[in-house]
């Protein structure tokens, strides 16, 4: 029996600690030696690594370029070159453009001309403007000579002449000169050529801008070679704006050197002469497909593939073969539509079962997203119930109205689609009639559209005959379009504000905490505003010996004046003795230019920087005029302290609503006053245009009773061609007051302050148990 040594032992210790770690070392082993190997691999093949290349005569060698490596192939490195400005040249403000994208050159796609005539303008130029505008960003029809009425709605250019070459000379240059810095393609099509607008735009989308190209229906010149072509003018033609620089030089030279009868053919002979460039109809894989359109052919029964893949059809005899093109195309392309949409939603099933959601994943329709789900309950959408001739969620609060205009058109097209959609489901085994609908929900939901929920009263009708009565639930679902952004005209914050305060006499001490908070928040951050006061005394108040009751008020003017240093707070002195707010709006506006902003304001009202900026965006000369809803305190005697915050670990407080006071940490309920219109925010020149509309609609007495009972919103609702926005506004806070409502007001306005005092006692649990604590005071 042999015993193991010492040695022998500790070589045993050792392989059993490095076992564990054997297959990292011969990992790390066989990963330095490949690499090691490659490394040898690259210097053998390239040139030794010791000598540095030497780039050719008169090229500046780059260190940091590799041999074999073409320049273009390298990343791109930014440089930041710091700003410096030279202190001895005068600084010079650097004015930005208006939008983004004239600073980065940004160019529209596709431009359209038209080529008409006085004797078609009105009609298939008309016809060609209503079928393919919407679809273009810009649409032009070129005459010689225009007739004395020019269509509604249409940009038409005169040239004087109604020569084919001078037409179509000029035509290019108005194009160069007007448009060749905006757009990248240029269509040029006759007035009786049908052009399918959505494949034109597909194939310009997908063309290379940076290139001389003339596209169309090539045609061949009598005589000429196969490489001397023209594009057919009846079928249209595309020309890239680089041709259009090109050829723009050489436009007076073709003009007079070429004759053709043909304008078409003037610019293909001109084409080729000076820049040696002619028509193609294919290129970088677009094809450009036309259809030449047999005489008295009808459309409906064509179905050829020419037909149906064309760009554009010609000859267009008359408007009314416009519009069935048109008709049958946009068929066509609804077909597609809906082809391709089964499609997508074929494969997202599918997809969708591979998810760990599985089914339960797909959301209904198919490929549309989720409905909302609230957060808490205060997210919840609510369902508005109808029946076919009443709705029982109406604007004014009332809880039933009739169902009418654009709401009942709504209803009835929901109805006649679930009737539909069930007819193609069903038949022919059975085919429904519509006899009554029982109940009918519908909901907005900002995620998807429109949801509807119609219990119907159905009629079954099978093949046999026999018939029988059915109800059945169906869920419709109008989904949002594509959305689009309204053409508004341009606003600036920095617009001034004329702040117009009228006050009457019982209002004198509350306009001291008016002034103060005009400090706080107009002067104090130096926003760009002003204040004119209108102080409106009595018969008797005001007048020789007897005390002034604006006193106090122009006191505290004059100190905020002082206080700010290049302050002016105007005031007007008025006498009247049942002022109207029209009245004293006459008196203000003829001190102010015509551009002036007004944000006409009453005692209660607190301006601040937010106020004033929604007041600068939202009031749009000569478009809209903007009537905040004010945020109304309740009665701080029925309205309770809320408790204070909960303690640590409690969870978060909720927002801090309208109306709260940091300094006090009890916010006071209120509810945005709806039926108070006293503040507003519009521009002088509207205000002038409404006021004169009125006067001149309403004359001597009737006038004068008119203005006793109208405020200076009703005068823009009811005499301007204004948008009149109404919106709550969080940042106008009022204390609790009673409004003095006036007998002299008219019974609508008179109606409307009695309620918005009654409304603003407090909510509906506040003063049902101030009454209910009443009852039992008195019971005891």
């Amino acid at each position: 029996m042999h015993m193991a040594g010492p040695t022998t032992m500790r070589l045993s210790s050792l392989l059993a600690l490095l076992r564990p770690a054997l297959p990292l070392i011969l990992g790390l082993s066989l990963g330095c030696s490949l690499s090691l190997l490659r490394v040898s691999w690259i210097q053998g093949e390239g040139e030794d690594p010791c000598v540095e290349a030497v780039g050719e005569p008169g090229v500046p060698h780059n260190p940091d370029s590799r041999p074999g490596l073409d320049q273009s192939d390298e990343d791109f490195k930014p440089r930041i070159v710091p700003y410096y400005r030279d202190p001895n040249k005068p600084y010079k403000k650097v004015l930005r453009t208006r939008y983004i994208q004239t600073e980065l050159g940004s160019r529209e796609r596709l431009l359209v001309a038209v080529l008409t005539s006085r004797a078609t303008l009105s009609t298939l130029a008309v016809a060609v403007n209503r079928t393919v505008a919407h679809h273009f960003p810009r649409l032009l029809y070129f005459t010689g000579q225009r007739g004395a009425r020019t269509p509604a709605g249409m940009q038409v250019v005169s040239h004087g002449d109604e020569r084919p070459a001078w037409l179509m000379s000029e035509t290019l240059r108005h194009l160069h000169t007007h448009f060749g810095a905006d757009y990248d393609w240029f269509f040029i099509m006759q007035d009786d050529t049908y052009v399918q607008a959505p494949r034109l735009a597909a194939l310009a989308g997908h063309l290379s801008i940076n290139q001389d190209l003339y596209l169309g229906r090539a045609e061949e010149f009598i005589g000429a070679g196969e490489q001397a072509r023209y594009c057919h003018g009846g079928f249209g033609y595309l020309l890239s704006r680089s041709l259009l620089l090109r050829l723009r030089p050489h436009l007076d030279g073709c003009r007079g050197d070429i004759l053709s009868a043909r304008p078409d053919e003037w610019l293909g002979r001109c084409l080729i002469d000076s820049l040696g460039i002619g028509c193609v109809s294919q290129h970088q894989g677009q094809q450009y497909r036309s259809f030449e359109l047999a005489k008295n052919r009808d459309p409906e029964k064509e179905g050829s593939s020419a037909f149906l893949s064309a760009f554009a059809v010609h000859p267009v005899s008359e408007g009314t073969l416009m519009y069935r093109l048109h008709k049958r195309f946009s068929a066509l392309e609804l077909e597609r539509a809906y082809s391709e949409i089964e499609q997508l939603q074929a494969q997202i099933q599918n997809l969708t079962m591979l998810t760990p959601e599985g089914e339960a994943g797909l959301s209904w329709p198919i490929g549309l997203p989720a409905p909302f789900t609230p957060h808490s309950r205060f997210e919840v959408l609510g369902w508005d119930y109808f029946t076919e001739q009443h709705t029982f969620s109406c604007a004014d609060g009332s809880p039933k109205c009739p169902l009418q205009g654009a709401s009942r058109a709504d209803v009835g097209d929901a109805v006649e689609t679930a009737l539909e959609q069930l007819n193609r489901r069903y038949q022919p085994r059975l085919r429904f009639q519509k006899q009554r609908l029982l109940n009918g929900y519908r909901r907005f939901d900002p995620a998807r559209g429109m949801e509807y929920t119609l219990d119907l009263l159905l009629e079954a009708v099978t093949q046999r005959g026999h018939r029988r009565a059915l109800a059945r639930r169906v869920s419709l679902l109008r989904p949002l379009s594509r959305v689009e952004i309204l053409p508004m005209p341009y606003v600036t914050e920095a617009t001034r504000v004329q702040l117009v305060l009228p006050l009457l006499v019982a209002e004198a001490a509350a306009a001291l905490a008016f002034l103060e908070a005009f400090a706080a928040g107009v002067l104090e951050p130096r926003e760009h505003a002003l204040l004119t006061l209108l102080l409106v005394y009595g018969p008797r108040e005001g007048g020789r010996g007897a005390p002034d009751p604006f006193l106090g008020v122009k006191a505290a003017a004059a100190e905020l004046e002082r206080r700010y240093p290049g302050t002016r707070l105007a005031w007007l002195a008025v006498r009247a003795e049942a002022p109207s707010q029209v009245r004293l709006m006459d008196v203000v506006s003829k001190k102010h230019p015509v551009d002036t902003l007004f944000f006409l304001t009453t005692v209660w009202t607190r301006p601040g920087p937010e106020v004033l900026n929604r007041c600068r965006m939202n009031a749009i000369s000569g478009w809209q005029a903007f009537f905040p809803v004010h945020f109304q305190e309740f009665n701080p005697a029925l309205a309770p302290q809320r408790s204070p915050p909960g303690p640590p670990g409690a969870g978060p407080d909720p927002p801090t609503p309208p109306g709260a006071d940091p300094a006090r940490g009890a916010p006071v309920g209120g509810r945005f006053d709806r039926q108070a219109s006293a503040e507003g925010c519009f521009y002088n020149a509207d205000y002038l245009a409404a006021r004169a509309r009125l006067a001149g609609e309403l004359a001597g007495q009737e006038e004068e009773e008119a203005l006793e009972g109208l405020e200076v919103m009703d005068v823009f609702l009811r005499f301007s061609g204004l948008h009149l926005f109404r919106a709550v506004e969080p940042g106008l806070v009022q204390k609790f007051s009673v409004r003095d409502c006036s007998p002299r007001l008219s019974e609508e306005l008179y109606h409307r302050c009695r309620l918005s005092n009654l409304e603003g006692l407090g909510g509906r649990a506040q003063l049902a148990m101030a009454l209910f604590e009443q009852e039992q005071a008195n019971s005891t």
